[in-house]
């Protein structure tokens, strides 16, 4: 009797390839698997790879989600300039119209980040094209 094996299909980036690791130190992610993955449970839509900068980690501690102080409760040692993360896209958004938003990695950006933002405006904020 054949066996019953259900294929996953590949999670796509915004180039409409196989989605690319973000990062895994720090480890980053919903599911914590190091790659922007989505689905149903991630409401902030975590879909955006961006390397950080103190400009971008100073303006999101302004809103609220301070980002760069180490929680080790959680096992998080907090983010510095230069590291790479799968940020809310709505936030990366925020950010790009105060000016603040940090570059991004668009083989490890989710498709679905194109449900709210422009391939136009992703590219030119992109570190692997430009």
């Amino acid at each position: 009797m054949p066996e019953n094996k259900i294929e996953i299909a590949p999670s796509l980036n915004v180039l409409g390839e196989a989605l690319k690791p973000c990062s895994s130190s720090p480890l980053t992610g919903f599911f914590r698997d190091g790659c922007c993955n989505t689905g149903p449970m991630d409401k902030g839509k975590h879909t955006v790879c961006c390397q950080v900068t103190d400009e971008f980690l100073a303006f999101s501690k302004y809103l609220g989600n301070d980002l760069s102080t180490p929680r080790p409760e959680y096992g998080f040692a907090g983010l510095k300039d230069g590291d790479r993360w799968c940020l809310c896209v709505d936030r990366w958004v925020q950010a790009n119209e105060e000016g603040a938003a940090p570059k991004i990695l668009l083989e490890c950006t989710h498709q679905e980040a194109l449900d709210t933002v422009s391939f136009e405006v992703l590219r030119k904020h992109a570190l692997d094209l430009n």
